[in-house]
């Protein structure tokens, strides 16, 4: 490995973090994008020189995608636009969510608010909505959650380009086997506490999915209030929530190389969105959900502030790298797996998302 970049997005710009190998100490550069929420980041690994992307919201311009081949020295968007409805949709992007490289070669996907998968085949250049998911009659019973209605995670399956898995607050999870031409709710055992009916076919808040490539189809989840595993590539959800102070909170990220190694960041309630105890823990599970340990070596004794859903996440080197930010603009980098911490940045706005590459 010859040098790590960490993406960090936040409500007022993106900052970007380097690192050598031992991923110890942290030279920072921006902000980028002054006076936009970055509510999404990517880092597209699979060409000969990584691409990374920016999902940036403009109170001027509205939202747009954003690429760079020279590690977010210079940023391009097309004269016509990344990402938008068509016409007849009468629908009008608010905020991209979430932004995934594929399986094909080419390929990117992006979830937005409102509801909204959508796919690219240029190299995330250009986006076209997934109709299959747009146009599913479930649509229009799906609600918002606290943070507005959005499809917040895209899984591809590794080894099969028709296989994708889709996360949504509220709604809950979605899978096409068909390349996204028709979908269906994969919720089984999870719980949907302040629904009338608390186990329902659809209206979940999810709000991340993980799954690691080589086992894909163990599958976790983070829910609003619950912690879940699913062994059969969503079809069955189970309870993974013991051991944890809480089974309330927003990420969810796996390790790199270990299957059975899930990360969660808890917080005490949907009421009351604070750490347990007032401490900034990381909790890790070696053994896919049966047991948890917290992690807290080099992260604040005192914190009264959440992570987000996409402000965990792993990078892929061994050993591994996990990062976290906080919504008081704190960002902090493991390189031994979660072990111990070191502060990246601090003072910065609110964190939304993290993502790390290995270059």
């Amino acid at each position: 490995m010859s040098e790590a970049v960490l993406l960090i997005g936040t409500k007022n710009g993106l900052w970007i973090g380097r690192s050598d190998a031992a991923r110890r100490e942290w030279s920072l550069s921006g902000p980028a994008f002054e006076m936009q929420g970055v509510y999404a980041v990517g880092i597209d690994t699979r060409g000969a020189q990584p691409r990374l992307f920016v999902g940036g919201t403009s109170e001027h311009w509205g939202p747009a995608v954003f690429h760079s081949d020279d590690l977010g020295q210079t940023w391009a968007e097309p004269p016509e636009g990344s990402i938008g409805f068509p016409a007849g949709t009468d629908a009008s992007l608010e905020r991209v969510w979430q932004i995934q490289p594929g399986v094909e070669p080419g390929v990117v996907y992006a979830g937005s608010q409102p509801s909204a998968l959508w796919k690219s085949t240029d190299g995330g250049v250009t986006f076209e909505l997934v109709r299959g998911l747009w146009d599913h009659p479930h649509r229009e019973q799906w609600g918002a959650g606290f943070g507005g209605q959005a499809v917040h995670t895209v899984l591809p399956h590794p080894s099969d380009p028709a296989r994708l898995s889709v996360a949504m607050s509220t709604g809950g999870v979605y899978q096409t086997t068909d390349g996204g031409a028709s979908w269906s709710p994969a919720n089984h055992g999870i719980k949907a506490y302040f629904l009338p009916d608390p186990d329902p076919e659809f209206g979940q808040c999810v709000h991340k999915l993980a799954a690691h490539p080589a086992v894909p189809e163990r599958m976790f989840a983070q829910n609003h209030h619950g912690v879940y595993r699913s062994d059969d590539g969503g079809a069955i959800w189970k309870s993974i929530a013991d051991g944890l102070p809480s089974d309330f909170g927003f990420p969810i990220a796996v390790h790199p190389h270990e299957p059975d190694t899930v990360y969660v960041f808890p917080l005490i309630a949907d009421g009351n969105r604070m750490p347990p105890g007032s401490s900034c823990r990381v909790y890790r599970s070696r053994d896919a959900g049966a047991t948890w340990e917290p992690l807290s070596n080099g992260l604040p004794e005192v914190s009264y502030v959440p992570v987000l859903r996409d402000a965990l996440s792993t990078d892929t080197a061994d050993p591994a790298g996990v990062y976290v930010g906080t919504r008081d603009g704190c960002v902090y980098a493991s390189a031994d797996a979660g072990d111990t911490w070191v502060e990246v940045a601090s003072h910065l706005p609110d964190i939304l998302t993290v993502r790390a590459a290995v270059i």
